[in-house]
């Protein structure tokens, strides 16, 4: 696993990066920081990085998201506060508030709705917001702390402490329309929503992956895989991306490492590794040809394995076709 060539953003935050999220309508990267700042950048041609703006949380950002226009950047931190930036104006606000840090946050309106905002907590709740308004329009409780989220409508999919797993359907999100287990054993740490929107891939702290539908009628697809691991040392899959055009899976964990897997044809069709810190969160650009990912320690080994001189920011890395097939 050669250590790929790849273009460092400009300027990038001053601590670990909780989460990037590309524009789904331009060549736009946010991230999340745990110095408290969300930051934004314009990519062009080259993965060139240009400093376009920044806001602030009043203690770690610890999520960020896009709206489906690409005019909003929102973000969710320790703070215990949701805040937007306009990216027409320039405008910075507050729009969501919990009880507890909000882990997760998304834009989940469909194109003829308007905007409608679910923010996840470690409060046990997931809250929709009408952006129009300052109180929630929906409080939902959860079993536990909210700690992954993704959402491709209809579907919302929740993963919380004790390994619940749950799916709303947006079109009536008031009650999840199935609950269950992870299909993996161990702590979840990742999820995204399949792309026909009938299942998601998981992530655990215990270096495994599960693919799982929905549909009861459809077991003998799910299945899990080991990765992210090296002899007896075991490292968290920390973020999952869907590449949006081949439905190849990327994954990035603790150890450094980046894989893109067919899932279809069960086979890893890429590996490369990074730096010696973790890789902390990962995302394709709304085509596919762009992948970012964000390195630097995670915690896995505790506070004592912290030092100044860890390796904190973000990556470009230009997809090639052959990146994208099974591996021979």
């Amino acid at each position: 696993m050669d250590a790929p060539k790849d273009v460092e953003i400009t300027q990038p935050p001053s601590d670990t990066v909780s989460e990037i999220q590309f524009s789904p309508k331009a060549e736009f990267l946010a991230a999340a920081s745990w110095d408290n700042s969300v930051r934004i950048w314009e990519i062009q041609n080259n993965s060139i990085s240009i400093g376009k703006s920044m806001y602030s949380h009043d203690a770690p950002a610890l999520c960020v998201a896009w709206s489906t226009d690409g005019t909003k950047v929102v973000s969710g931190g320790g703070d215990n506060a949701g805040r937007m930036l306009d990216i027409t104006t320039g405008s910075v606000s507050q729009v969501a508030a919990h009880d507890a840090p909000i882990r997760r946050i998304k834009f989940v309106e469909s194109p003829n709705s308007s905007p409608i905002l679910a923010t996840g907590s470690w409060d046990k709740t997931i809250k929709m917001w009408d952006l129009r308004t300052s109180n929630p329009v929906m409080n939902i409780s959860l079993p536990e702390r909210c700690y992954v989220m993704d959402a491709i409508n209809p579907l919302l999919i929740v993963g919380t402490a004790e390994r619940h797993i749950l799916a709303f359907d947006l079109n009536n999100p008031s009650t999840p329309y199935k609950t269950e287990n992870s299909p993996l054993t161990l702590q979840t740490r990742s999820i995204a929503c399949f792309l026909d929107k009938n299942g998601y891939v998981i992530g655990s702290i215990g270096g495994r992956v599960g693919v799982h539908y929905l549909k009861d009628q459809t077991p003998s697809k799910n299945f899990k895989f080991k990765c992210h691991r090296s002899g007896n040392n075991v490292f968290a899959v920390n973020s999952i991306s869907i590449h949006p055009a081949t439905g190849i899976v990327a994954t990035g964990g603790s150890d450094g490492g980046i894989n893109f897997w067919n899932t279809e044809i069960r086979s890893r069709a890429k590996s490369f590794a990074t730096m010696p810190s973790p890789v902390t969160s990962i995302n394709f650009n709304r085509t596919g040809d762009l992948f970012a990912y964000a390195i630097g320690y995670d915690w896995h080994k505790g506070y004592k394995f912290s030092v100044p001189t860890d390796k904190k920011t973000i990556y470009l890395h230009t997809v090639t076709p052959d990146e994208l097939k099974k591996k021979k």
